[in-house]
């Protein structure tokens, strides 16, 4: 697809990868229909998106309302006159032992993350099937592959969203059209205010877990996809270390994330009182509004050393497990 020109509707574009990727999309060219909660956050992404040559709209939209997603999709084809690539991008987080998480909250997370996108691919889809061409790009993450202990919530929709993007896809494939494309893009750990934003009941601050990447590098990888579709990208320092790990030993897999998880996504210095981050309602701080979250710089040195200390660890006992299966093998 030529992005120079291509209408490009993308949710959560307040802020994170969802605004990092409407700048993305704006470098080159794209026309841009952005959606969030927090319209005031939206508009200036829109102010950054236009200072770059590009036409930019902003539409306030909770993604948990079907017809108000709807209407952004209308409202696309009225501006522009098509949609040729739809971003799911909106989502929640949350921190939480699962049995201490409200069944409510649950009920919220899954409605944003999974709903949102469904609300999104509905709406989408019966434009670009009339076109007969269009990219739909569901944002997800490596926890798909290897869920984590705490974001149970998270790790489900996520992996919901994948499923979904894979029936789409045969569903599609079955009706002939092979000029729409659904993508899913899983994401490692980037640099964003979703850990500020995220719901907690752990009592312990949340981080984010090394490597950390910056939000750029998702942005460009959804441009590239939608570029040239592809069903799956995994994208960030990590991301198919975890593919191969959950493929290869999924329960040294889990184990090895359940730790890492413990001791570095969860702080054991600094205590953290319940809240609900911005589950039902968008954050008012204006820190929450950039696409990074403050956690790059002097860390990410540090990050990056102990990723790559742990990746070749894990690497040299994946190796081991397979000399050790060919032996057993070889005896029978």
């Amino acid at each position: 697809m030529r992005i120079r020109g291509a209408v490009v509707v993308i949710t959560g574009a307040s802020s994170g990868i969802g605004k990092a990727t409407a700048l993305a999309f704006a470098e080159e060219g794209a026309s841009l229909m952005l959606a969030a909660r927090r319209k005031s956050a939206l508009e200036d992404t829109v102010t950054a998106c236009e200072a770059l040559g590009a036409p930019a709209t902003a539409v306030e939209v909770d993604v948990t309302d079907a017809d108000a997603v709807d209407g952004l999709a209308d409202a696309a084809v009225r501006r522009f006159g098509r949609i040729d690539v739809w971003v799911n991008n909106a989502a929640v987080s949350m921190f939480s032992p699962f049995l201490r998480m409200p069944q409510e909250d649950l009920r919220r997370l899954i409605d944003v993350n999974v709903f949102g996108y469904v609300n999104g691919a509905r709406a989408a889809l019966p434009w670009m099937r009339e076109q007969g061409s269009g990219v739909l790009i569901n944002v997800a993450s490596v926890v798909a592959d290897t869920p984590q202990p705490y974001t149970s919530a998270y790790d489900m929709s996520k992996a919901a969203v994948r499923s979904l993007s894979g029936s789409l896809r045969s569903e599609l494939m079955l009706e002939h059209r092979p000029g729409v494309h659904v993508c899913t893009v899983l994401l490692s750990t980037f640099d964003t205010p979703i850990f500020e934003q995220a719901a907690n009941r752990t009592g312990r601050a949340v981080r984010p877990m090394p490597p950390v990447n910056r939000p750029r590098r998702a942005a460009r990888a959804i441009v590239r996809t939608a570029r040239s579709p592809r069903r799956e990208v995994h994208c960030g320092s990590g991301a198919r270390l975890m593919k191969m790990m959950s493929k290869r030993a999924p329960g040294m897999a889990e184990r090895l994330t359940a730790k890492k998880t413990d001791r570095q996504h969860l702080s054991r210095r600094k205590a953290a009182e319940d809240t609900v981050g911005n589950l039902y309602r968008p954050s008012t701080r204006t820190e929450d509004a950039e696409t990074t979250g403050g956690w790059g710089g002097r860390r990410r040195t540090a990050q990056r050393r102990i990723a790559v200390a742990a990746a070749t660890g894990i690497a040299g006992a994946l190796v081991l497990k397979a000399r050790r299966r060919g032996r057993l093998g070889d005896r029978r």
